[in-house]
C-alpha cells in the first residue's frame, strides 16, 4: 500500500541535487477527481506515443505526491482507491539529459493501469484490441517493486526489475460477455534503451498454481489426471489439453516513457504500455493478447 512506503532520501542522484527543499504541503484532501498537471502531461505523452489510442481511461483517485501519501492514515486511504494509484511528481523537468551516468537502485517502483484492452477477432476475421469492462476492484496496481538501473556515458539505460508486489490477479469482461482472467505483471522485466523510452521483455507466471484443482478434481501436482466420468476418452486428442495441466510461464513485453523527473529527490515518473498473454486455465485453451497502458513511478538512489 502506497501509504506505508518508507521515505526515500536520494541526494546527488541528478545534477543540482540538494539545491533546494520542496516546500511544505498542506494535508491533502482525498476525493475522486481528474488527474492534475502531471496527469495531463502523462496523458499528452501517451497520446504522442499512441499508447491510449481508442482506449478509455479507468476511474482514478485524486493524484497525490509521494510525501502527501506518507502523511495519510489508514482510515484516510481505506475505501478511496488511493492505495491503487501511483504517486505523482510535482517539481521536475521533462529533460532527462540531466541524469548522471552510473548505477542506481530504483525503489518504490509503481505501475498504475489506466486501460485494459484484449485482442479479438471481429465478424470479418480481422483482429484488433477491443475495450473491456474491468471487474476487479481497486487491487490491480503494482507497487513496492525494486530493481537496478544502469545509465551509460552515452545515455543508454539498462533496467532490471527484481522483487516486490509485481503481479496482481485481474479479470475483465469482453463486449460479448466472455470473462478474461489474467495475472497483470512485470516480473523480471529486463529492458534497455534511453531514459526517454526503454523497452524489454518480462515473465508472466501461470494464473493458477500447480496445486490448484479444477471442478473435476484435475490439477498439475494434485488431484486426478483425468475426469473420472470420461475414463474411456481420457487419451483423446481433444481432451489432452484439459487433462494435462500446464503451468508454463508466458512472456510479455513493455515500453516505458519518462514524462517527468525531479532533479531534487530522484523521483521519476511517466507512462507505460505492455502486452502479455491472458490466463489459459492451465493449458486448457490458448491465451489472448492483453494490452495494458497506464502510469508508473519510481525513486532512483545510488
Amino acid at each position: 500500500m502506497a501509504a506505508t512506503m518508507m521515505k526515500c532520501n536520494s541526494p546527488a542522484v541528478l545534477k543540482g541535487a540538494g539545491a533546494r527543499q520542496p516546500p511544505a504541503r498542506a494535508a491533502p484532501v482525498c476525493k475522486a477527481s481528474a488527474r492534475e498537471s502531471f496527469g495531463q502531461l502523462a496523458a499528452s505523452t501517451l497520446a504522442a506515443t499512441s499508447l491510449l489510442a481508442g482506449a478509455p481511461m479507468l476511474p482514478a483517485a485524486n493524484a497525490l505526491t509521494y510525501d502527501e501519501l506518507q502523511g495519510l492514515t489508514y482510515l484516510q486511504v481505506k475505501g478511496t482507491g488511493i492505495a491503487n494509484t501511483c504517486p505523482t511528481v510535482d517539481f521536475g523537468t521533462t529533460d532527462t539529459s540531466a541524469m548522471q551516468p552510473g548505477e542506481y537502485k530504483l525503489e518504490n517502483f509503481c505501475m498504475e493501469p489506466t486501460s485494459f484492452t484484449v485482442k479479438e477477432e471481429d465478424a470479418r476475421g480481422r483482429e484488433e484490441f477491443v475495450q473491456t469492462k474491468l471487474l476487479t476492484r481497486l487491487t490491480y496496481g503494482l507497487s513496492g517493486m525494486e530493481g537496478h538501473v544502469k545509465i551509460g556515458e552515452d545515455g543508454n539505460v539498462r533496467f532490471h526489475e527484481e522483487e516486490g508486489m509485481d503481479y496482481a490477479a485481474t479479470t475483465v469482461r469482453l463486449p460479448g460477455g466472455e470473462y478474461v482472467p489474467f495475472l497483470f505483471t512485470i516480473k523480471d522485466f529486463d529492458g534497455q534503451g534511453t531514459l526517454d523510452s526503454f523497452s524489454g521483455d518480462f515473465t508472466v507466471p501461470s494464473y493458477r498454481g500447480s496445486t490448484f484443482m479444477d471442478p473435476k478434481g484435475r490439477g498439475g501436482a494434485t488431484g486426478y489426471d483425468h475426469a473420472l466420468a470420461l475414463p474411456a476418452r481420457m487419451d483423446d486428442d481433444d481432451m489432452q489439453r484439459t487433462n494435462n495441466k500446464q503451468i508454463t510461464p508466458g512472456r510479455g513485453s513493455a515500453v516505458f516513457s519518462v514524462a517527468k523527473a525531479d532533479t531534487e529527490t530522484g523521483e521519476i515518473a511517466g507512462v507505460f504500455e505492455s502486452i502479455q498473454p491472458t490466463d489459459t486455465e492451465m493449458g486448457a485453451h490458448p491465451p489472448k493478447d492483453l494490452k495494458v497502458t497506464g502510469l508508473w513511478y519510481g525513486q532512483l538512489t545510488q
